[in-house]
């Protein structure tokens, strides 16, 4: 009850102030006149009773203040009365309080927007029920080549652990959703489908909202062709019929029946558009690494448990594939957090990008820590007259913190919006589909961040200030006209110093990650690739199993294409240049040589050498003559040449069996799937004519990959997509284009990664570099602010302009030439962590680390100079005057 009242009486105090001041002033008038009666009655004259009482008391006013000092809710109203003298005091300091807060605004922002990515990856949890029972399998190998990753498996694993390893419910789904034609009503439209085995969704523990899941026949190899829709779909395609389950769509050319629809806003680690059955087996597709694992830990099981089982049935394989050209290594498997899995990654580049945005908060406290120190030095007559008047240091200090506390949090909500605009802008810049999650967004816990981040600044920058005010001496600053800072100039110098260390590192290794984007860029792509337009289309279509109507479709689509008005030549091919291929294993030469070995395959028409103008090293390309009756022949890269046949010539040679090699090609820069050392690498590579691929096998790759068309034009031509879009229309109607892209586009695509870690810790080194000037500036402009009187008395004396100058903008080349130092000796230790992702240059990559120091040492001589040349409108004479 004594709380509640106090409660009462303190809103009472705050919000009814006027009544309650009446009453306090009622009170005291009327206690003077009581005792002023009772003296006046004791003889005392009336006006030396009031004057005795008045003395008595100590003063109305001084007895109102110290009731107003005890009574509940003072220190509330002290405080509120600080945050409107400081509001005032940054109202009148604009420039010095729109600089703070841009700064705060930027390295919050910065910060804001990286740890939403963040958040998303590693702290929220996933959208599954029981998310900490989900996880994937790792694969740990010791020995001469050591890994420890996420692999993909194949089918007899897959088998061995749904059948013997009963601490886990398992489901395994296609690598990623692919491409494919649904038909839709009138049209035909390009959606994403993801192929899943039977518990795909009891492991997520996800239920249809409509229908059920696959069924065990289902999902038999040849078991009947079933479909669950997203919830997305259903609507925008079918518009949410109600009677859509049961009923049969038309996806990739055949009929398949819908069995379910999931809730909405369900997501799994595909995100596609609608869900096939994969039916896996050992053999065909099973034969190969191309299955994902997610799996659940069943009630009463521990994941120990689970991990012993995985590791007994599958360490009891005849055939590691794990362990090939790796003598003596070991195998292990554990399992990992599926959150943890999803994102093993790209971790390393979130956790150095979270590292550069904490770089950035620390260069902008170390900047404004400098700025408000300088602006508490000026305050000095103010801070004095307070202290003089009977505020103690601990008042002083007090309304310096809430100050900077009233700058951290504008700052803050500065940063929130500047945080939301570059998420918005982050997510714009990345390709679809490269985060393993979805939604992306400023969540309450985003939020929290940046108001502890808000209130972690205000203290960071705000400290030193408190510490000058603490050794302050008010006789000496009564005494001086002007407090000039000397005593903190060193500690200035440090701070400017620290900044150019942290800027250095951050510039040196956006640099590093710039030279390696050129370098891949620049690297020789082995063909032409100006005046190349392609156009991919989904080909895991029934209509298009059968290898007659296959060609018939390539034949008349290419002859189309050729016929419109600049285009100089057309082919059709698997894969592209830059874009990963095909790998085909158990590659054979004649005579039995090199048996086992893997090469990329890509299935390409006559005249696709000549569209892309790959060189021609050996032999003939492909003519119209290569058909499916005729002798099978290939054609080979040169790394293909060297590997295999070892620099002599392989022309007239034949591999796999009965395959003859008709030519030897160029190079051309590919993602590698063999051995991702490298963005970009020339793999060895081989073509096959399109004519003469099985039917088999056109039905098994056309599932993983699309084929691209491929246009040669001689100059700019209007409407040219739509022109190729009625090419392939004239042979199939149905068959819709799912995308456009000139070779510019593939690259970029396939550099996405790297683009992306250059865009951004570009962003956060120049804004390093623009904090780490701006402390530089005002280092130099408050020593000449501070000088004026000496510099002028110099000058009266007869020292030149270009003397005071470099006199004064000394301290700020000492600071530059210290933190160069610094950083260079943190590059030597830090940059090291950038082996991985660096490609073409070394670590310590000489003409990086020079232009680094040129670009420091050129903004700091500008930003010493710039406020120097005040010095120069300095008049001694009026100095002297003054004096």
């Amino acid at each position: 009850m004594k709380l509640w009242t106090r409660i009462q009486s303190a809103v009472r105090n705050l919000f009814r102030k006027q009544k309650v001041e009446g009453q306090l002033d009622d009170e005291l008038r009327a206690y003077v006149d009581m005792m002023t009666d009772d003296r006046i009655a004791a003889g005392i004259p009336a006006s030396e009773a009031r004057r005795s009482v008045l003395a008595e008391i100590g003063g109305i006013e001084q007895v109102k203040q110290a009731v107003r000092d005890h009574r509940a809710g003072a220190r509330i109203e002290l405080l509120w009365q600080d945050v409107r003298y400081g509001a005032r005091q940054l109202r009148r300091n604009p420039g010095f309080t729109f600089t703070v807060v841009a700064t705060l605004a930027l390295s919050i922002g910065a910060n804001t927007a990286i740890f939403s990515i963040v958040n998303a990856l590693m702290m929220r949890s996933l959208p599954y029920e029981h998310p900490e029972r989900l996880g994937v399998v790792f694969t740990r190998i010791r020995g001469p080549v050591a890994t420890d990753e996420r692999h993909h498996i194949n089918g007899e694993q897959w088998v061995l652990l749904r059948d013997d390893v009963p601490a886990l419910l398992s489901a395994v789904s296609g690598t990623r959703p692919a491409g494919v034609n649904l038909q839709a009503g009138r049209q035909v439209r390009y959606v994403y489908a993801g192929r899943i085995s039977q518990h795909y969704f009891g492991v997520l523990g996800i239920q249809p909202v409509r229908g059920r899941t696959f069924s065990d026949v289902e999902d038999r190899p040849h078991g009947p062709k079933t479909v669950i829709l997203s919830y997305g779909l259903w609507r925008s395609a079918f518009g949410a019929n109600p009677d859509i389950v049961g009923s049969a769509i038309l996806l990739k050319g055949e009929p398949y029946t819908v069995i379910g629809v999931l809730p909405e806003g369900a997501t799994t680690p595909l995100n596609a558009d609608l869900y096939t059955a994969l039916q896996p087996t050992k053999d065909g597709e099973g034969g190969g690494t191309n299955f994902e694992l997610i799996t659940r830990l069943r009630d009463g099981a521990t994941w120990q448990e689970a991990d012993a089982q995985i590791n007994r049935v599958w360490l009891a394989r005849n055939g590691r594939y794990e362990l090939e050209d790796n003598p003596g290594a070991q195998v292990s498997y554990y399992t990992v957090p599926l959150q943890q899995g999803q994102i093993a990654t790209l971790r390393p580049q979130v956790l150095a990008l979270t590292l550069a945005a904490g770089l950035i908060l620390l260069i902008a406290c170390a900047n404004l820590a400098g700025l408000t120190l300088v602006r508490v030095l000026r305050r000095t007559p103010e801070v004095a007259t307070r202290l003089a008047l009977g505020a103690s240091h601990w008042q002083v200090q007090r309304q310096l913190w809430i100050e900077n506390l009233l700058l951290a949090l504008l700052g803050g909500a500065a940063g929130v919006a500047v945080g939301f605009a570059a998420l918005r802008g982050l997510l714009l810049l990345l390709p679809e589909h490269f985060l393993p999650v979805t939604g992306v967004s400023l969540d309450a816990r985003v939020l929290a961040f940046s108001l502890l981040t808000s209130l972690l600044t205000s203290v960071l920058f705000g400290m030193l200030p408190a510490l000058a005010t603490r050794r302050f001496d008010l006789r000496s600053a009564i005494g001086t006209r002007a407090a000039t800072g000397g005593d903190h100039l060193g500690l200035r110098q440090a701070l400017i110093a620290g900044e150019i260390a942290l800027t250095m590192v951050l510039l040196a290794a956006s640099g590093l990650l710039i030279r390696t984007l050129v370098h891949l860029e620049t690297l020789p792509p082995g063909f032409n690739p100006a005046g190349v337009m392609t156009a991919r289309a989904s080909l895991d279509d029934a209509h298009y199993h059968d290898a007659a109507a296959f060609q018939k479709l390539l034949t008349e689509s290419i002859a189309a294409m050729r016929r419109i008005p600049g285009v100089e030549d057309a082919a059709v091919g698997l894969s592209l240049p830059y874009e990963r291929s095909l790998i085909m294993g158990g590659i054979t030469i004649e005579g039995g040589k090199e048996e086992g070995q893997a090469a990329d395959e890509v299935y390409v028409t006559p005249g696709y050498f000549e569209t892309l103008e790959i060189p021609l090293l050996a032999g003939r390309t492909f003519t119209d003559a290569d058909g499916p009756k005729t002798q099978r022949v290939a054609i080979v890269n040169r790394t293909f040449a060297q590997r295999f046949f070892h620099g002599n010539n392989p022309v007239g040679r034949h591999i796999m069996q009965d395959m003859m090699i008709v030519g030897v090609v160029q190079n051309v820069a590919m993602e590698p799937g063999l051995d991702p050392a490298a963005p970009l690498t020339d793999e060895a590579t081989m073509y096959v004519p399109a004519a003469q691929v099985e039917s088999r096998q056109i039905a098994m790759v056309h599932v993983w990959f699309q084929p691209s068309w491929i246009v040669r034009i001689a100059h700019p031509i209007d409407g040219l997509t739509a022109q190729m879009q009625r090419a392939l229309a004239s042979a199939d109607p149905d068959l819709p284009f799912s995308g456009f892209y000139s070779m510019r586009d593939v690259l970029a695509k396939t550099l996405a990664m790297q683009r992306i870690e250059v865009a951004l810790l570009s962003t956060m080194a120049g804004l390093a570099l623009l904090m780490s000037a701006v402390g530089i500036f005002a280092l130099v402009a408050n020593i000449v602010a501070q000088k004026t009187r000496e510099i002028g008395i110099r000058i009266a004396l007869g020292s030149s302009i270009r003397e005071a100058m470099v006199h004064i903008g000394a301290p700020g080349v000492r600071a530059v030439a210290l933190g160069l130092t610094v950083g260079l000796l943190l590059c030597a230790g830090v940059l090291r962590v950038m082996r991985s992702v660096l490609y073409g240059i070394a670590v310590y990559d000489a003409p990086t680390i020079l232009t680094v120091v040129l670009v420091l040492v050129s903004v700091a001589v500008i930003a010493t100079i710039v406020p120097t040349l005040r010095i120069a409108a300095i008049d001694p004479a009026k100095t002297l005057r003054d004096e």
